[in-house]
């Protein structure tokens, strides 16, 4: 946790720590059923020059997809954006939002990538050395690696290709229902594609074609968000008229 409170990170730092992390990544599953997920997801703003987000991670019960449990941080973003060092930028809001969470979720569930990154540290596989529990990225639009190009799934529902670079299976593309774009589903740690693949289809509903853990939290993300630019409006008015 201390070097993701480290503003000062250079970007070969970053690099070199998402390396040694890699290399203890265990893209296995001790099980392959899950009773709770819990999806997160963070939405941001820009006052001024202050970059601000608020995250919230919802926790659903797989059997009824009931909303179990709901939280959310906010506060200012001191990391800038650097195309593949994410974590840096979005963890120290997801693990403080964790660790208000009353109900240990069996998995979680990220917008965004896992094994699916060129150092396979996306935001999914980075944060579960922290999180402690298997993890999986379903991103909505696809992160190109090297120029790989994906293929798209048949037109059908639960229709999937795999993402292969040099070789070796990063993620797959999945059309979890038809007539809708695919979503690019990879491990992100302590679980398996295979696995990763059906807990996300498990969590499919008639609403939307990304899973409801990841769906909710980012409608709750926005909700959150407007709320939080609204107060922090009405402060500066009131200080105005304080004046």
């Amino acid at each position: 946790m201390k070097q993701l409170n480290d503003t000062n990170l250079d970007l070969n730092t970053m690099i070199e720590i998402q390396k040694n992390l890699s290399a203890q990544i265990n893209l296995s599953s001790e099980k392959t059923a899950f009773q709770t997920a819990a999806g997160v997801d963070l939405a941001y703003w820009t006052e001024e020059t202050v970059e601000y987000a608020v995250c919230c991670i919802v926790v659903l019960e797989q059997e009824t997809m009931k909303v179990l449990e709901s939280k959310y941080t906010f506060g200012k973003v001191e990391v800038p954006y650097i195309p593949g060092c994410l974590a840096f930028r979005e963890l120290p809001l997801i693990l403080e939002t964790a660790q208000k969470l009353e109900i240990r979720p069996d998995l979680y569930m990220f917008d965004g990538n896992g094994y699916l990154h060129p150092r396979h540290m996306g935001i999914a596989t980075h944060a579960s050395f922290y999180l402690n529990k298997p993890t999986i990225g379903v991103a909505k639009s696809y992160y190109k690696i090297e120029n790989a190009r994906y293929q798209e799934p048949p037109n059908e529902r639960n229709a999937y290709t795999d993402i292969t670079i040099n070789g070796k299976i990063y993620g797959r593309a999945l059309r979890t229902c038809k007539n809708v774009r695919p979503v690019f589903v990879s491990a992100g740690n302590y679980i398996d594609l295979e696995t990763a693949t059906k807990v996300v289809l498990s969590y499919i509903h008639s609403e939307g074609h990304v899973p409801q853990p990841t769906r909710l939290a980012d409608i709750e993300t926005h909700r959150m968000r407007k709320i939080k630019k609204d107060e922090r409006r009405a402060l500066k008015q009131t200080a105005i008229i304080n004046r």
